[in-house]
């Protein structure tokens, strides 16, 4: 029987470049789904990103996937679950949900009441994996505000 390698998660700063590497994959996803102009980057730029939470996931040491918690209020009590991604190669494997329940806990940690995130309506397989993990369409929020093609999703966490 084959030995599966170690899933580790790892909260990285954002000028990691494991995560800059796996943001530039999405992007390039994303590119390939939408209009360029209806992608929603993380300036990296921006200060409030230093306030942002990224975990990394690694397998057998090499960067699978990556997502991040940026907060909506103050009291951090609603983040928003951002640059979401597992690379293709690793699909399919329990990835993304543990990495989903870890930045879940995180929240938890960080006084998060509610996790809202928006997807593309043309990722079904996003969408099945945040409603299989308890969340829920909501209104469009924020910037998103308008987008045909986007669709919001929240959780309460308990």
């Amino acid at each position: 029987m084959q030995s599966v390698p170690e899933l580790k998660f790892v909260t990285v700063q954002p000028d990691n470049p494991d995560l800059r590497e796996l943001i530039e994959e999405l992007d390039e996803d994303l590119k390939a789904r939408y209009p360029h102009e209806m992608i929603y980057v993380v300036d990296f730029s921006d200060p409030k990103v230093k306030e942002m939470t990224f975990v990394v996931a690694y397998q057998g040491g090499k960067p699978v996937g990556c997502g991040g918690l940026r907060p909506l209020l103050p009291d951090n009590s609603e983040m928003e679950l951002k640059r979401f991604y597992v690379e293709p190669g690793s699909r399919k494997m329990g990835i993304a949900g543990k990495m989903l329940l870890d930045l879940e806990e995180k929240a938890a940690a960080a006084g998060c009441l509610e996790i809202k995130l928006e997807t593309g309506i043309k990722q079904p397989e996003a969408i099945a994996l945040y409603v299989k993990h308890g969340y829920r369409q909501i209104e469009l929020f924020g910037q998103y505000i308008g987008d045909p093609d986007s669709v919001c999703y929240g959780k309460i966490l308990t």
